[in-house]
């Protein structure tokens, strides 16, 4: 019977060892097994490298600094979202070409031009077979009276790229004006001049570039003006000279006599100018002519050549 107790003593007293040995070794099993997640979640999440542990210091102090940077790695990417709003109140410029023509007072229309993203550019206006350049205003806008060559007057204004617009008019009175045109490129030192019922010199019948007449004196049929449209400043700029003159109105019989003259400068003596007239009287459909001229030699600057014959009187009779 003592033996038997003996035996169940070193039976729970094995088993109790047992028991221990097992509680110990789970509890340094767990401990091993912290510390490594420790370090794992120093090495995944830190933004630097760790130093290496010292033996006798436990990992826990040393999480503070990494802690730090992990805050420091995450606040940098916050950084690119705060431009984003600025970016997405951006908005597109509208760069639509638009213009309107209006008709005006002795068969002219006036054009008006809007083209924001063309600010000082060149633009081409065409008008059945006139073609002048401009240029337009700071702000893209551009505003020019133009004589009508046709009742159903279509304008075109074209840019550089191809961009542009059109704009038709109804222009009723252009029956009752002659109208004649030249037109040319670059610096030709072309000039149109009418001379009306016999005017010469500095008389008021004498029309031309310094001497337009006005659209007041055409009202009254008292004589023509003349409109000189494009930007002579521009680069192989294109130019055009136009006289109108109210013949279903005229109060006088006579003739207007039509001369084109060329004044011969550095830029163009020696060289041969090309131009073209658009003529448009009562009774008739708009004529177009192509001219070509070859300009003396520079010895000659500062002289005109005066070219009759190239264009035909207006016969004008009384109203």
């Amino acid at each position: 019977m003592g033996r038997m107790k003996t035996y169940r003593l070193a039976v729970v007293t094995l088993c109790a060892a047992v028991s221990i040995g097992f509680a110990m070794q789970q509890h340094d099993a767990r401990g091993k097994r912290a510390s490594v997640m420790q370090l794992a979640q120093i090495e995944d999440t830190s933004s630097a490298a760790l130093p290496s542990l010292p033996s006798d210091r436990a990992a826990e102090a040393r999480l503070p600094a990494p802690q730090h940077q992990l805050a420091a790695a995450v606040a940098e990417p916050q950084i690119a979202p705060a431009v984003l709003p600025e970016e997405s109140e951006a908005r597109p410029t509208d760069c639509a070409v638009t213009m309107e023509a209006r008709t005006g007072a002795g068969a002219m229309v006036t054009l008006s031009l809007e083209a924001p993203c063309f600010a000082s550019e060149r633009v081409t206006l065409h008008h059945n077979g006139l073609m002048f350049t401009e240029v337009t205003q700071p702000d893209g806008t551009l505003r020019v009276e133009v004589p009508a060559l046709a009742e159903q007057a279509l304008f075109i204004a074209s840019f550089a790229n191809g961009a542009g617009a059109t704009a038709m008019a109804e222009v009723p009175a252009l029956p009752f004006y002659d109208r004649v045109a030249l037109q040319w490129r670059g610096k030709s030192g072309l000039a149109l001049h009418a001379n009306e019922f016999g005017a010469a010199g500095d008389e008021a019948g004498h029309v031309w570039a310094a001497s337009a007449g006005d659209l007041a004196r055409t009202a009254r049929g008292e004589g023509g003006f003349l409109t000189r449209l494009g930007d002579a400043e521009s680069p192989e700029a294109r130019m055009a000279e136009v006289y109108t003159f109210p013949a279903a109105a005229a109060k006088k019989a006579g003739a207007v006599s039509l001369t084109i003259e060329a004044e011969i400068t550095e830029a163009n003596c020696g060289q041969e100018i090309e131009a073209q007239t658009l003529e448009h009287r009562l009774g008739s459909n708009l004529r177009a002519r192509d001219l070509t001229l070859t300009m003396p030699d520079c010895a000659a600057s500062g002289d005109f050549l005066v070219l009759k014959n190239l264009l035909e009187d207006l016969k004008i009779a009384a109203n």
